[in-house]
């Protein structure tokens, strides 16, 4: 129902082609796009065309928003997997981040009118963005920088002449001032120097207020909607004001008012297959204990409710998240991108899983009662086969979903789709260390609760209050005190995944009275989850 709801949304019921496309860039590599295609495009009246371009750790899935609506409007748009993102081939930020590429492939399509493109990218898809113009100066009309910026990470400066005719869409709570912009919040970007450079202003630069000339290539525009960097992709103003941009530099064929989007609806859509991807592990894994193979896998007198350890209970809410920032800053500085380990930020996972499973290790022997029943080998290899199996299963519902309507399980940031080739191998990898840690945090949480909301509750918490210190200070307009605003907002996706974890340990706590399913089925889903959506830097 959810791959339905978003694929009739996408496609605006039939009038627009969604088409999963592979292209072999200029320097060899494979890339993944997904082309929207208007059914008023066509090889005899071309339609102007849009190269979206999402972030760092996401994939083209995240521009949906922006997409759908360009394509609303009568606009051909590429969103384009950067290099080592989705389904396009690592190494991560080569080749201008695969923006050349995609520029490329979009204008040379036979319903694409070359002289009329755009480019759009958020984040680090505006250096990519910029890479192409940078390269191919004379190949479009305008480009919209969301939550990005000329001049950072080995994307080209930004003048009063280039990149030509941009508009600014930099968010009032963007956790990268600094970075995008050398200063120190977001309300603060006017006062620039790099946005006065880029506008050829003299003074601070004003919100909403057309500075240059379109005929000239000049014209810019600067807007601050009230939403995080993330939040971009989620932002009525934010996409509205993308719209607005490209409607007045390359005008539409099909114009909209910027406030008319449908986009959520989409997104609701896929929030509905992630919920229906972690009822089928359970499903599946449940099921599964009913085949003659497994029927002894349960123990004989199961876990009810338990009465709550107050050492474990702190353990669990405290110790991930007193964990987090540390470990990830280790595994940065120990454990850079390697053949074997080729994902940065899922080394910083993979520190975190260890640790972690190590310090439960000690936990373990303070713990006053332990409540997880003894398990034969025999058993607990048997409960590593049914959940291969359950997950398989679900991996393969999913992959079908994606083959039949080009859409993914997300929810905002935390995005789950299947493995490109080069994730097999990792995979493998990451998902040892895992293996061990998920059913070591089901002993402890055996006893704690065995209450699925009470068990989501406590893995997910620590996190919730982390971000709520990130967060309040920069919404009032001051730097977030603990700095970290890239693995801040990756917290955001450890809220969920822990509490679907919590979820599916408690389940099969119950179910089974031992923590070897329900751990087997996490660490399978969460590296899965991780390698599928990180970069891959080798």
């Amino acid at each position: 129902m959810g791959a339905l709801l978003a694929h009739v949304v996408q496609t605006q019921g039939g009038n627009i082609a969604v088409e999963d496309v592979r292209f072999t860039g200029e320097s060899g590599t494979p890339m993944s796009a997904l082309l929207y295609v208007p059914e008023t495009a066509t090889s005899a009246d071309p339609a102007p065309g849009i190269l979206a371009v999402h972030g760092y750790i996401n994939s083209r899935e995240t521009q949906s928003g922006f997409a759908i609506e360009l394509a609303r409007r009568g606009y051909v748009v590429l969103a384009l997997d950067q290099t080592g993102h989705g389904f396009s081939a690592p190494p991560a930020f080569a080749h201008g981040f695969g923006g050349p590429d995609g520029l490329a492939y979009l204008r040379a399509l036979p319903m694409v009118d070359a002289s009329r493109i755009g480019l759009e990218g958020h984040s680090m898809g505006g250096w990519a963005v910029l890479a192409a113009a940078a390269l191919h100066p004379d190949a479009y009309r305008a480009m919209v920088l969301e939550g990005s910026s000329p001049g950072s990470f080995g994307a080209p400066d930004g003048t009063s002449a280039f990149p030509r005719n941009v508009a600014v869409v930099f968010s009032a709570y963007d956790e990268f001032a600094d970075l995008m912009w050398g200063v120190p919040a977001a309300r603060k970007i006017g006062e620039s120097e790099k946005l006065q450079r880029l506008f050829g202003a003299a003074d601070p630069v004003e919100p909403g207020r057309p500075y240059g000339d379109i005929r000239s290539g000049t014209a810019r525009i600067w807007h601050a909607p009230p939403v995080t960097h993330p939040g971009d992709h989620h932002s009525h103003a934010a996409i509205g004001h993308a719209l607005d941009w490209f409607e007045r530099t390359i005008p539409a064929p099909h114009a909209r008012a910027a406030s008319d989007q449908v986009w959520v609806w989409k997104e609701v859509g896929t929030a509905l297959v992630l919920v229906g991807v972690v009822l089928l592990l359970i499903g599946f894994a449940d099921a599964g204990l009913g085949l003659a193979p497994f029927r002894g896998l349960p123990a004989e007198e199961r876990l009810g409710e338990v009465a709550t350890d107050r050492l474990g209970a702190v353990a669990l809410f405290v110790l991930p998240v007193v964990t987090y920032l540390p470990l990830f800053k280790l595994a940065e500085r120990w454990l850079p991108p390697s053949g074997l380990l080729p994902q940065q930020l899922t080394n910083g996972v993979t520190a975190w899983v260890i640790g972690n499973a190590a310090i439960t290790l000690v936990l373990l022997a303070f713990l006053r009662r332990r409540r997880a029943s003894s398990f034969s080998w025999h058993g607990i290899g048997r409960a590593l086969v049914l959940a291969v199996l359950a997950v398989g299963a679900t991996y393969l519902v999913l992959l079908g979903v994606f083959l039949a309507f080009a859409v993914d399980a997300r929810v905002w940031v935390v995005a789950l789709k299947p493995l490109a080739a080069w994730h097999f191998a990792p995979f493998a990898v990451y998902l040892l260390p895992m293996l061990v840690f998920f059913p070591l945090l089901g002993i402890v949480l055996s006893s704690v609760t065995t209450s699925p909301v009470r068990a989501a509750g406590l893995l997910s918490g620590g996190f919730v209050v982390f971000l709520a210190v990130q967060y309040l200070p920069l919404l009032a307009g001051a730097p977030m005190p603990l700095g970290e605003p890239l693995l801040t907002i990756v917290a955001f996706q450890f809220v969920a995944v822990l509490a679907i974890v919590g979820l599916i340990t408690a389940v099969f706590l119950r179910r089974t009275g031992n923590p070897w399913l329900g751990g087997f089925v996490n660490a399978l889903f969460v590296a899965w989850l991780v390698v599928a959506g990180q970069a891959t830097h080798v």
